[in-house]
């Protein structure tokens, strides 16, 4: 029950604008729709006794009830209807004629619908006057005899006051009803449908890590990805800091010093929240380092707002040295390394004797390496890196990261021996269905056109 109050409460808006459109509707058909009145007869079937005996006062009756059913049939029938109207109105007038044989009685119901009450009495009275002229002819066994069944109208029609349709507050109710179970029912269907990641829960379970950080999202992120623009006191900035506590729990004798931030496709947040981290690390004292390693489309310099046309490339090909492209951000303790120029073969530079080398060096020198690397479905650098570093960090986004997904990702990881040491659910909003649908193209393309792709 919680888990439908929970699915109702997250979808409140779809629900009650289904409801507002079903209501709507209903008013519009009510208003446009004709008022339609209800004209009643009922006839009697009864047989003749010619000789008065008990015996034959019975075959009569039961010759008369063997008749209603058949009548019933017949009443409607274009024979009748066409001794009281003519033309085109012959069949709009059976359309609108309803006859019912009463059980265990010999006695008809007929009734004439019509938008006109004192016309649908008319009909209906005449309807009956011919029904009777017609039985009275067809049950004669000679044309002199008297007819065996004869047929009596007992009730004529009154003129209807009040329509049978529409009626407004059924179709309300009706309407209501309906939007319900269709709201309800395909936001029931649509959650179960859905395998993207809406819990820390469910990341706990694909992921099978700890959960280190839940990263809300803030509209101004999207311009403003870094936590030192308001001084580190907006709830985003807490939470990195909470996962910057979290972090330091994780494996107290094998502390990693290295650690490969990642996802599994593009636009999930790795490169902000390798950013923001490193920030935090270093606001609490770490000599941090981080490495943009993602060599085919590098966000930590636009990010940071620095240079990163010199950096990890040329130095895995002998072209500068390690201390002369590490920058110095505005943090004392934290230092950059861009990635430099974008190469033509990154998989195989990330994964070259020289990186490792280059990581011993850094994980000497700094008390924290961390790494921004590709989403791991798309191309294998993430994978190398974690590989060679101490631990990887596996960032998943809300309601768009799907479950197979990250289980794939996992499987990845686990076949080269890689320790993820825990989940990061990023951009977690307020309300849910936010941010559905995304692309699988990961290229050679040197530039990101917006802050939320990397």
């Amino acid at each position: 029950m919680l888990y439908y109050t929970r699915l109702m409460r997250r979808n409140w808006l779809f629900i009650l604008l289904s409801l507002v459109l079903a209501v709507t509707a209903a008013l519009v058909i009510t208003a446009n729709t004709s008022p339609k009145y209800v004209a009643t007869i009922s006839m009697l079937v009864s047989g003749h006794d010619k000789e008065g005996s008990l015996s034959t006062a019975y075959q009569a009756g039961m010759l008369s009830q063997q008749r209603v059913q058949s009548y019933a049939n017949l009443l409607s029938s274009r024979r009748v209807v066409s001794q009281i109207t003519t033309g085109e109105d012959v069949q709009r007038l059976q359309a609108n004629i309803t006859v019912e044989a009463i059980p265990s009685t010999v006695l008809l119901r007929a009734t004439v619908a019509d938008t006109d009450p004192a016309r649908a009495a008319r009909m209906v009275n005449a309807l009956g006057e011919a029904f009777s002229r017609l039985i009275d002819e067809i049950e004669r066994p000679t044309p002199n005899s008297r007819p065996t069944v004869k047929v009596t109208m007992v009730d004529q029609a009154d003129v209807p006051t009040t329509p049978i349709s529409p009626r407004p507050l059924v179709n309300l109710v009706l309407a209501v009803t309906i939007a319900l179970f269709v709201a309800v029912g395909s936001t029931v269907l649509r959650d179960r449908l859905d395998t993207t990641i809406k819990t820390s829960e469910t990341l706990q379970r694909v992921s099978k890590s700890s959960i280190l950080g839940v990263i809300g999202y803030e509209r101004d992120a999207r311009h403003h990805p870094l936590i030192v623009r308001d001084q580190g006191r907006s709830s985003r900035s807490e939470a990195f800091r909470s996962l910057r506590t979290n972090l330091q729990f994780i494996g107290v004798d094998r502390q990693p010093k290295s650690l490969v931030v990642t996802s599994c496709l593009p636009g999930e947040g790795k490169s902000s929240t390798s950013a923001n981290l490193a920030i935090t690390l270093a606001q609490a004292g770490w000599r941090v380092i981080l490495v943009d390693g993602d060599l085919r489309r590098p966000s930590i310099p636009r990010y940071l707002g620095i240079e990163g046309a010199v950096g990890l490339t040329d130095v895995l090909i002998d072209k500068a040295q390690l201390p002369d492209v590490i920058q110095t951000w505005s943090e004392p303790n934290l230092s950059i390394l861009p990635s430099g120029r974008i190469p033509p073969n990154p998989s195989e530079l990330l994964g070259s004797q020289g990186m490792r080398q280059l990581l011993a060096r850094l994980t000497e020198a700094y008390d924290m390496v961390i790494v921004d690397a590709p989403p791991l479905l798309p191309v294998t650098d993430a994978a190398t890196l974690a590989a060679v570093c101490d631990g990887t960090l596996l960032v998943a986004r809300y309601g768009r990261t799907r479950q197979e997904h990250v289980t794939r990702a996992v499987e990845m990881l686990s076949s080269i021996n890689a320790r993820v040491v825990g989940s990061v659910l990023n951009f977690t909003p307020a309300r849910s269905d936010q941010y559905r649908g995304y692309g699988y193209g990961y290229g050679y393309e040197p530039q990101v056109k917006t802050l939320t792709t990397a």
